[in-house]
């Protein structure tokens, strides 16, 4: 089983369908050691289906235990399988008569690892669903969206404030369900350098910008606070598609060997969190 009897974690999560959607085909699991936020594609439920499919297969890692020192190898094992279901989905879909079914999704993935016998956050992501990082008040995207205009931008060929508004905004270049596996980007962080983890759909990332999601972080220390929060605010910016956010902070840190001092971790963030059941 994934042993995080050294790591203090508190959390918190939200979703909305927001203003224009009749769906939400967003969903997230938030159940130690593992996170997850994906944001289904498909027409009327079939992206609510793959994303579905994301966070049950997920939840078996915490449901039957699993080997933090495998993290990377049980994630794309997951990913697998979660593609593998989806593909077996669309044959019966099409069998019955639905020859244009397609249903895909995104995925972001934290979950607590052991490297070198010390906890860390492992971090993986497919598609432009994102995974921020803040510490001392300062917000920093962690991933790299999976689109065409981050491809665009990288190029050089639009701005920034171009991808806001370009009309293949919406179009990831990586996903579950094509018909090839896609592999996911990993990230490997100490859990010192990530003082609290924000996992989103682009419903959120999309509606409002990265100084308005640290503006809000930073006002919120509980983390279920800042979840609904920033949920809130990309629903209050329009809400053009489903929103979702989860929310961790690391609160404590047990082992005597840690790299930080993990009591005025803890101090520092009970102060800020008061208590939490």
């Amino acid at each position: 089983m994934c042993d995080v009897s050294e790591v203090e974690l508190h959390y918190g999560s939200a979703t909305d369908v927001g203003r224009v959607r009749e769906m939400n085909q967003d969903a997230f699991l938030a159940q130690p050691p593992v996170f997850v936020v994906a944001d289904g594609m498909g027409g009327h439920d079939d992206g609510e289906v793959a994303s579905r499919f994301v966070v049950e297969e997920f939840g078996r890692l915490t449901d039957a235990g699993c080997d933090s020192t495998r993290g990377a190898e049980l994630v794309i094992a997951t990913l697998q399988a979660c593609h593998d279901r989806l593909m077996e989905h669309r044959e019966h879909k099409r069998a019955d008569g639905h020859e244009n079914w397609f249903a895909g999704t995104t995925a972001v993935v934290a979950l607590v690892v052991e490297d070198e016998g010390v906890p860390k956050w492992l971090l993986a992501n497919l598609g432009d669903s994102r995974l921020y990082k803040m510490t001392d008040g300062e917000l920093d995207q962690v991933s790299v969206d999976h689109s065409v205009v981050q491809e665009l931008f990288d190029a050089g060929e639009i701005t920034a404030a171009d991808m806001h508004t370009h009309p293949r905004r919406n179009v990831v270049t990586r996903s579950l369900g094509g018909p090839a596996f896609d592999h996911p980007d990993f990230f490997l962080l100490p859990l010192a350098s990530a003082e609290r983890l924000v996992l989103c759909s682009d419903g959120v990332s999309g509606m409002i910008d990265d100084d308005e999601i640290g503006r809000i972080l930073a006002d919120s220390p509980d983390p279920r606070d800042a979840a609904e929060r920033v949920v809130a605010a990309a629903v209050e910016a329009g809400g053009r598609d489903n929103a979702t956010a989860v929310v961790v902070d690391v609160v404590g840190l047990a082992r005597s060997g840690a790299s930080y001092d993990s009591e005025q971790q803890r101090m520092s963030l009970e102060d800020k969190l008061g208590a939490l059941p």
